[in-house]
This record gives structure tokens, C-alpha cells and sequence, in this order.
């Protein structure tokens, strides 16, 4: 399996506190890789380096590196609105802009140059099937996006981070503020995109983590413990830390 990014001795610090300690990972392309732990353990914070949104964090610093494809991501030559290009945020809560469906993921390719109408609506559509939304939205384009259900709402968000062409999604607790219905399709939709995107996952669920990801690193207070196949690490972890927790003996 190539390396799409790697992590190399990343500390993060919020003023005087360190959040992260040493982070190493090699995360492989077109995979599903999770991230578990406890809440405030890192995991979030981990994800959000890089598509590089902790530059928002008044006080955050990092040291160590980062690489996609190689290429440094925090060289002061990066393009920062490239990176969040490459790697889509999708979040824990759904954000669909308060504007129609259609102009929620045409909003992207037009911000990068297309104006073409007739470019911008084969965007949209093949955007929102590979979301598994088209069936559901088609007859509804011109509609605000706000009327959408909360499952459908998020496979929005993911339709708009797809429309402007990653190859890497970030995904922050995608599932934890819908049904399990929608958890499902999401599920669903993630077992598709993986052959075609590295998926980075954030989640509490340690049953969603075993579904769905190829590979898991585990955090504890801004540490990796273990990081391995996701099979391995839920039949045989091999730190006592690990099996604590998802045995479901702390955390």
C-alpha cells in the first residue's frame, strides 16, 4: 500500500499546552483510516493538521511534519486553499450553506474558475450520486438545501467537499448527530468512496471504527498508542491501553 500522508514527530500546542506528543502515522491511499479514543484525546485535533484548519487557532503552533504525496504541507510555499482543496472537511454536525441544493455544491467549482453551466450541472449531478443523494434530490435542486433531513444534510456535505475533485476526506464524527438509518448510508457510502479516496475517520463508535476502516490508530492524551490493521487491533491489540478500551473498561 503507498503512503498518501505522512505524519513525522508532530507536536501541537495551544499557548503553553501540548494537545499532541509525537505523532507518527503513515496513512496508506484509498483506505478507510480511523481514529479512536476518549473524548479530548487528540483525535480531532490530529485530523484538523491536516487539511491545516488549526492555522485558525490563534496560539496554535506545530512542529515536526507533515507530508501528502510527498509534498510538505506546512512549507510556507503551500497553498492553503490548494490543501483544502485536496483534503475535504466534513464535520460532525451538517453545515449545508442557506442556499439551494444545486448552488450548495456548484459554490466549490465556481469559487476555482468553472462558470460553464452545462460543466457545473454534470458536476453537481455526478457529485451528489456519488454522495448517494441524486435519486433523492433531483427533482429538488433548485430548493434550499435547509429542508433537507439531517442524514441527507450530511451526504450534502459530503457531495460538496466531492464536487471540487480531493482526493482525501477528513471526516469529524460524521455520524454522531444522525439516526441510524442515515448512519447507515453513510456507512454505505464510505465502503464506495474508499476506492477512490483516502478516508480519515473520526469517530467514538468503536463498532463503526470495526465496520467500516481498513486500519485504526488509537489516542490517549495526545498519544498514539497503537496503530495497525482495524481487524488486528479489535481481535489482538497489542497494548493492555488498547484492549482497556475497547473492551470497554475506561474511556
Amino acid at each position: 500500500m503507498a503512503t498518501k500522508i505522512s505524519i513525522q514527530n508532530l507536536d501541537l500546542f495551544y499557548g503553553d499546552f501540548q494537545a499532541l506528543h509525537n505523532i507518527s502515522l503513515d496513512i496508506p491511499e484509498r483506505q478507510v483510516t480511523a481514529f479512536i479514543g476518549p473524548s479530548g484525546c487528540g483525535k480531532s485535533t490530529c485530523l484538523k493538521t491536516l487539511n491545516r484548519m488549526n492555522d485558525m487557532v490563534t496560539g496554535c503552533r506545530i512542529t515536526g511534519k507533515i507530508t501528502i504525496d510527498g509534498e510538505d504541507i506546512y512549507d510556507p510555499r503551500t497553498d492553503v486553499n490548494l490543501l483544502r482543496r485536496r483534503a475535504g472537511m466534513v464535520f460532525q454536525k451538517p453545515n449545508p450553506f442557506p442556499m439551494s441544493v444545486y448552488d450548495n455544491i456548484a459554490y466549490g467549482p465556481r469559487i476555482h474558475g468553472i462558470k460553464n453551466k452545462a460543466q457545473l450541472d454534470q458536476i453537481v449531478e455526478e457529485s451528489l450520486k456519488s454522495a448517494a443523494l441524486w435519486e433523492e434530490v433531483k427533482d429538488r435542486l433548485k430548493k434550499s438545501a435547509l429542508g433537507l433531513s439531517g442524514g441527507q444534510q450530511q451526504r450534502l456535505c459530503i457531495a460538496r467537499a466531492l464536487a471540487v475533485e480531493p482526493d482525501i476526506l477528513l471526516m469529524d464524527e460524521p455520524t454522531s448527530a444522525l439516526d441510524p438509518i442515515s448512519t447507515q448510508k453513510i456507512e454505505d457510502l464510505l465502503d464506495v468512496l474508499r476506492d477512490r479516496y483516502t478516508v480519515i475517520i473520526v469517530t467514538h463508535n468503536m463498532q463503526q471504527a470495526a465496520r467500516i476502516s481498513d486500519q485504526t490508530a488509537f489516542f490517549l492524551l495526545g498519544e498514539v498508542v497503537e496503530f495497525t490493521e482495524t481487524r488486528v487491533m479489535f481481535e489482538q491489540p497489542g497494548d493492555e491501553r488498547t484492549e482497556r478500551y475497547i473492551t470497554g473498561r475506561f474511556g
